[in-house]
């Protein structure tokens, strides 16, 4: 157990513990947008994005199989159609349109709920959904479960769904 998952148990009722630190913290920030005044317009595509990356942690462990959109088992961008689907808004199916269909964004503008698309040269060739610190909530291969892994390339993109 690491120093954060013992913080975690010791600060949040043993109730909601067994529901995940990571899902407490993502149900928190999805709250706390609409109390601060003038932020509506942001929140809206904040919300939508910690919504869908909430939907995306609660299917880890999931196999992956190509061409899967849900709900027992996603390819990449089947996982991110999914999330954002079952958080209300629509994506195209392939991790390449839904690229041209996002509002791109620098590395520094990332937010937690944001796209990552991984690129080589000009193709678009996996995608996940930013967890913060540098993490991303995905279905990485054939044999692979969905998981929460470390930004393996600086070949990246962003883009947030609004």
């Amino acid at each position: 157990m690491t120093a954060f998952h013992r913080l975690s148990a010791r600060a949040v009722p043993a109730r909601l513990s067994r529901i995940g630190a990571a899902s407490v913290l993502t149900a928190a920030a999805v709250a706390t947008p609409s109390l601060l005044p003038g932020t509506a317009q942001r929140a809206d595509a904040s919300t939508l994005g910690l919504q869908a990356l909430s939907v995306a942690a609660s299917k880890q462990g999931s196999p992956y199989e190509w061409g899967a959109t849900g709900p027992y088992r996603f390819d990449c961008s089947g996982l991110t159609l999914y999330s954002f689907k079952r958080a209300g808004k629509k994506l195209p199916r392939t991790a390449a349109d839904q690229y041209n269909s996002t509002s791109h964004l620098s590395a520094a503008s990332r937010k937690a709920g944001d796209l990552v698309f991984f690129h080589s040269g000009s193709s678009v060739y996996h995608v996940g959904i930013y967890a913060g610190s540098g993490r991303i909530w995905h279905a990485p291969k054939t044999g692979a479960l969905v998981r929460l892994e470390k930004i393996w390339t600086g070949s990246v993109w962003y883009g947030r769904v609004t």
